[in-house]
């Protein structure tokens, strides 16, 4: 699927074929059921983004709400990105161990794991991820991470 201009939704969920618009919808429940208060759902980068509203944490550092985790159809597969994974080691290796014990393949890249349909994923274990990190901490872990960065140096200086 090529990215999508949607701008909300369920425009995005209309425009996919059956099998991705059925995984996708089953992990977008399963995210929501479990997503800690304070993250909004939207459409952002031609995909489905759970987000820090700009309201709560504006200082990002290209200007758009703080993505905290991304449902997107691929052309041959489909993906969650888990933000929180990717700045988190300690979360990274619970999410593999979970994965294993469940007998399922984790199938993942730096932050996202591709999957063809939700029996694929272990999705205890997405959900677990997904309500671990409450806003403040998911904030305070990026901003962490941007001090690891000369940009992110050079904006806390100025900010002093």
């Amino acid at each position: 699927m090529a990215q999508s201009k949607a701008t909300t939704v369920n425009a995005y969920l209309a425009e996919m074929p059956d099998a991705q618009r059925e995984a996708i919808s089953t992990v977008r429940a399963l995210v929501l059921a479990r997503l800690p208060e304070g993250y909004e759902e939207g459409m952002q980068h031609g995909m489905i983004h759970y987000y820090v509203p700009l309201t709560r944490f504006p200082e990002t550092y290209n200007g758009h709400p703080l993505c905290y985790a991304g449902l997107a159809a691929q052309k041959n597969y489909c993906t969650i990105h888990l933000m929180g994974i990717y700045a988190d080691a300690p979360s990274e290796k619970k999410l593999k161990a979970a994965f294993e014990k469940a007998g399922k393949t984790l199938n993942m890249g730096k932050a996202c794991v591709r999957f063809n349909s939700a029996a694929d994923l272990a999705l205890d274990a997405i959900g677990d991820s997904i309500a671990s990190m409450p806003v403040d901490d998911y904030v305070a872990l990026y901003e962490r991470s941007r001090l690891k960065t000369k940009a992110g140096q050079k904006a806390a200086a100025t900010r002093r």
